[in-house]
């Protein structure tokens, strides 16, 4: 059975480094494991490190950790460059790069808690998860 191919949402990305007892961590933990993939792209990386910046004082890491951790995603992810655009389709600019992404990659699904941000891209073959529902799909969860 061909592995998971995914794309992780910012959103998810900082509610696992926040908390570690909830289902976006646990994603977290399974990222190099050999369960699913995840797609890399120059903005959404650029995004990542933005955020997590922004967010140091409430996620307990020093610059150099979040260095380090996206290093680390950059290492295990699979990377793409997106050369075709299909802005706007959502209201958020970075939600489209997000799904010109999952797009490029072939990906099944996107991991959000916005769900309703990202309307209508039903239509390009993806679905919408949130972390426990992932993690469901992949039998991580009962």
């Amino acid at each position: 059975m061909p592995l998971p191919q995914i794309v992780i949402d910012t959103n998810v990305i900082v509610a696992g480094l926040r908390s570690r007892r909830g289902s976006a961590f646990q994603l977290l933990t399974l990222i190099d494991t050999g369960q699913f993939d995840i797609h890399l792209s120059v903005p959404l990386v650029l995004e990542y490190t933005d955020v997590l910046l922004r967010e140091l004082p409430n996620l307990y890491l020093s610059r150099e950790e979040v260095d380090d951790l996206i290093d680390f995603y950059c290492s295990v992810g699979v990377p793409h460059e997106i050369f075709f655009l299909w802005r706007p389709f959502l209201r958020d600019p970075k939600d489209d790069m997000v799904l010109e992404l999952a797009v490029k990659a072939g990906c099944q699904s996107i991991i959000t808690y916005n769900t309703r941000d990202f309307a209508g891209v039903e239509q390009f073959g993806l679905s919408l998860l949130e972390p426990s529902e992932f993690l469901r799909l992949i039998g991580k969860l009962p």
